[in-house]
């Protein structure tokens, strides 16, 4: 079956967009056939910065024809609709139509239609102008007298089509005056001549001789492997920085890796300020010595060119910019250290944090008093949080941070240990921030964990107060964060923390804190309606004792007993919100003189001592003891539904049973609301 390779050449494509461009040019194009009806075999799409390419295997050279049967009138209706049934079916005589008998409808006209197949070339032809034209680009331009938008000038289209072995052909189309053929180009500087090319292994070959890699993870692969031996040769250690790699490597089509070095005066700059001045200038990595941790003199960087000065130029070119970068840190360096960072808090005052909450001043107050509060709660000293918090925003008017955004928290740790603050004041400074994402470590210390907590509760509260809250996929104030944050430092560190007492103005709050535990513990594996069922009880604010009420009940319902206890339950539940509808009546307290079945007098003492138990369980908060209380009624229940007819013909003794049946649901309901539980 013949092979498709599509080629879209143009000016630099911002490294960014690159992979999304890739996997967009292959998703609109093979859509595309398979909406035509064409199938194939497999396609894999690949970017460099000038290039995007496609390339599909085993693609089908027809499409299948399309038959189609078309329902006309009956064959006694009116000359009228026979005639327009004819016109549009296409058909010149009726007799071309064939007669179907219905029982109902009696005999009707059918005509069977086929609509011919398309051949793969006239297919592509058709699709290629519309992708291109309609490409989703987050940014795109237009040149000249042109109508084409494309993210930079687009220069060529390479689109051939044939079979494995065997020539191929061109498949002939225009977009905006551009006519697609077999010609590509290499590399801008090292081999900018045209290439004639067939097929992708073709493409390929030629593209590597002109010195264009064309798999982005192969460029990815050569930079970092490179880099690492460039560096073990020099006695050090690369600073790996996988956001950087992908950055470089769209930046290149042939990397050549080439290390430079700077005064070593600059090393008394923090390591952190280092790597974010170079990283951002210049897209190199830096070194480090890897016995002492810290960063050598040294850089990496990766060049486009195979220079015939070894790299010589270049890496001065790059040398010098990175001097002058290191030469600014270093003046915001020591100028902010010639500051004291606590005289910096009274500006905060003079930076608004959001327009109906303040200035950064007023909420840097409202976290110093939180702080405070719950320091206690997790073990810190009241003082140290508050010193912590109220320095924990000051590093945001110094320099470095002005410059670099991104070391934010971490030079007010580096500020606050030059000024001689508590080292525990100067961790909390870093971590209040933390975490960031998923993957980032959450703070352990007291005082860190105090400051972290109130840091984000006064934010939620906050938004939530001038009703900011996130809507669908919005969330500009990063609240989902902030809220999944208190969830991790409160689970991870074991802090008891009452939500509720810290969101009394926003009772919802704790709504959204119930979604985000959901979705904190569906990514671990937990079911979501067991939340639900621990949440429904109300009062359930200390996001502690929530999980671990789940925990206990996952580990109930993972045994024969809780299933068909559940099982039992969802019975008793069933059966009162039936009779409840009707309006049956059920007595206000079980009266065991009228038991009538030893098994529903089983129940009832079975019943009694478990709630008796899991009460006692749940006040002294072990779950798991309360759980295995319940788990004890499996046996009564599974006896009682086998023996005892609820619905006896004894009135009292029909509401008797129902009290006793209201009585099970609400010992379970001491746990959870098991109505929540699906299964």
């Amino acid at each position: 079956m013949p092979d498709l390779l599509i080629e879209l050449f143009s000016e630099e494509i911002p490294a960014r967009m690159q992979a999304k461009a890739a996997d967009d040019l292959k998703a609109l194009v093979t859509g595309g056939f398979v909406d035509a009806g064409l199938t194939y075999e497999g396609a894999a799409a690949f970017a460099t910065p000038r290039r995007l390419t496609l390339a599909v295997h085993g693609l089908t050279p027809r499409s299948p024809d399309l038959r189609e049967e078309k329902k006309g009138p009956r064959t006694d209706a009116p000359a009228g609709a026979i005639q327009g049934f004819l016109r549009g079916a296409g058909l010149s005589d009726i007799a071309q139509a064939r007669v179907v008998s219905d029982a109902k409808k009696g005999e009707f006209y059918v005509a069977d239609l086929v609509k011919p197949g398309r051949a793969a070339e006239a297919i592509i032809a058709e699709l290629m102008p519309t992708v291109i034209r309609t490409f989703p680009w987050p940014k795109s331009q237009r040149w000249g007298a042109g109508t084409l938008r494309w993210v930079r000038p687009l220069h060529s289209i390479v689109c051939t089509f044939g079979p494995e072995t065997g020539e191929v052909a061109v498949i002939d189309f225009e977009v905006d005056g551009i006519r697609s053929g077999n010609i590509t180009y290499g590399h801008r500087f090292l081999a900018p001549e045209p290439i004639t090319v067939k097929r992708f292994e073709d493409y390929v070959e030629k593209l590597e001789k002109a010195k264009v890699v064309l798999d982005p993870a192969r460029r990815r692969d050569i930079i970092v492997n490179d880099a690492r031996q460039l560096a073990f040769a020099a006695g050090l250690e690369l600073v790996e920085d996988e956001g950087l790699l992908h950055e470089v490597a769209g930046l290149v089509e042939w990397p050549v890796i080439l290390m430079g070095s700077f005064d070593a005066a600059f090393l008394d700059v923090p390591d952190e300020v280092i790597r974010a001045t170079i990283r951002a200038n210049q897209k190199c990595f830096v070194v480090k010595d890897a016995k002492t941790g810290r960063l050598a003199n040294k850089f990496v960087v990766t060049s486009n060119m195979a220079a015939t000065d070894g790299g010589i130029t270049i890496t001065a070119g790059n040398e010098r910019v990175i001097r002058a970068r290191l030469s600014d840190a270093k003046f915001f360096w020591d100028g902010d250290l010639a500051i004291p960072l606590d005289s910096l808090v009274p500006k905060l005052d003079g930076i608004t944090f959001h327009e109906k909450l303040g200035s950064q001043g007023e909420r840097v107050r409202r976290i110093v008093a939180l702080a405070r509060e719950i320091a206690p709660l997790v073990g810190a000293d009241p003082d140290l949080a508050g010193r912590a918090a109220l320095l924990c925003k000051a590093d945001l008017l110094t320099g470095v941070v002005g410059e670099f955004p991104e070391v934010q928290g971490l030079m007010g740790r580096y500020y606050a240990t030059h000024a001689g603050e508590d080292p525990s004041v100067a961790a909390a400074i870093e971590e209040h921030w933390k975490p960031q994402g998923p993957s980032d470590r959450v703070p352990t210390s007291p005082v860190s964990i105090a400051v972290a907590l109130a840091d984000k509760l006064d934010t939620l509260v906050g938004f939530w107060t001038i009703d900011e809250k996130p809507t669908g996929s919005k969330d500009p104030f990063a609240l989902r964060r902030a809220a999944l944050g208190v969830i991790r430092i409160v689970l991870e560190n074991s802090v008891r923390l009452p939500i509720a007492g810290f969101a009394a103005r926003t009772p919802d709050l704790l709504a959204f804190f119930a979604d985000r535990l959901k979705v904190q513990l569906r990514e671990q594996g937990t079911r979501f309606d067991l939340v639900d069922a621990v949440f429904a009880l109300g009062g359930q604010d200390d996001l502690l004792l929530i999980v671990k009420r789940v925990e206990a009940l996952g580990a109930l319902l993972a045994t024969d007993d809780g299933k068909n206890l559940l099982a039992g339950y969802k019975r008793a539940a069933n059966i009162l919100k039936a009779e409840e509808k009707k309006g049956t009546a059920v007595a206000a307290a079980v009266d065991a003189g009228l038991f009538k079945e030893a098994e529903e007098k089983a129940l009832a003492a079975a019943v009694e001592t478990a709630a008796k138990a899991a009460h006692a369980a749940v006040a002294s908060e072990d779950f798991e003891a309360a759980m295995k209380a319940l788990a004890s009624l499996r046996a009564p229940v599974d006896a009682f539904f086998d023996k005892v007819l609820v619905n006896d013909a004894d009135a009292g003794v029909r509401a008797n049973r129902l009290a006793l049946l209201t009585v099970l649901r609400e010992a379970c309901h001491q746990v959870a609301d098991f109505s929540k539980i699906e299964g």
